[in-house]
């Protein structure tokens, strides 16, 4: 169970496993990493959200009026005014946690230049083998299959969740634009109709990437709430009340002090001493 102060979580349920929690309904954690390395950030008359970074060459949109339920979508450039080197999306169901996994990665990335985050997936690489991206997966039980020719496909244990790869050449363009993508990472039992779903094209760096997938592999449940039955997939996860926190321990000057008021409360009242039959009467004065 997580070790979060219950006081700051935004919830009342931990939902488990974790890939069955869907999107909460803020996204500000998932802009916040980027925002604080001072990125743009301007809306359209429709209330979307567009943070750009300082030399242009990698935007976020964060799409609630957008052409298709694709919610974030993350482009990358070489060039700030040619065709994306890479593109990212999450769609408007998939766990808020796994975006800031990401932005935060990317925030990271962006840090240390251009080298970083445009670095290529590049197999027999030390930091850029694409692999890089399954390992947190494999390492958390899931398992490889081959579901076609051209995929190579790792699940979860329970079924309800995985990630494909799809070998071959593929049109840029297609995977920027559709779930056509190198990379598909989905909840459900259908990738027709998962219950969300976040695509990743072919030049994704493969940190950016682990990001991710170490996100979704993380054993911790998530915290939503009980009566928000669409941030998380009701009827296959499994909820546990969030427990309010345990009183602190007593501290040593706690224990001193509270020994101290038990003595003096057992302390008898004052009395007056009282003439008893035991007493010896006083002896009368010489007479005058």
């Amino acid at each position: 169970m997580p070790h979060d102060d219950h006081n700051t979580l935004d919830g009342d349920v931990y939902v488990s496993p974790r890939h069955l929690a869907r999107a909460t309904a803020v996204g500000d954690p998932g802009l916040d990493p980027l925002r604080d390395l001072g990125w743009d950030l301007h809306h359209d008359h429709l209330g979307n959200a567009y943070l750009t970074a300082p030399d242009g060459r990698v935007r976020l949109g964060y799409l609630h009026e957008g052409d298709d339920d694709g919610l974030w979508r993350i482009n990358a450039y070489k060039d700030a005014f040619g065709p994306p080197a890479w593109g990212v999306c999450f769609n408007d169901a998939a766990p808020t946690e796994l975006v800031t996994a990401f932005t935060t990665a990317l925030a990271e990335a962006y840090r240390q230049g251009p080298d970083h985050y445009l670095a290529r997936p590049l197999a027999g690489s030390a930091d850029h083998n694409p692999f890089l991206a399954v390992a947190p997966l494999i390492n958390h039980g899931w398992q490889l299959d081959r579901p076609d020719l051209s995929i190579f496909a790792i699940t979860s244990p329970d079924g309800l969740a995985t990630l494909e790869y799809t070998t071959g050449d593929l049109d840029p363009a297609i995977e920027l634009d559709t779930r056509d993508a190198r990379w598909h990472l989905w909840a459900g039992t259908s990738s027709a109709r998962p219950f969300w779903y976040a695509t990743a094209s072919t030049d994704t760096p493969a940190a950016l990437l682990r990001a991710v997938t170490e996100a979704v592999a993380d054993p911790a449940p998530l915290p939503r709430w009980r009566d928000a039955t669409d941030s998380y997939v009701k009827g296959h996860a499994q909820l546990s009340p969030i427990l309010p926190p345990s009183p602190p321990l007593p501290t040593p000057l706690d224990v001193r002090r509270a020994a101290a008021s038990r003595r003096r409360a057992a302390l008898p009242a004052v009395s007056v001493p009282r003439w008893s039959t035991t007493s010896r009467p006083a002896l009368p004065g010489p007479r005058r």
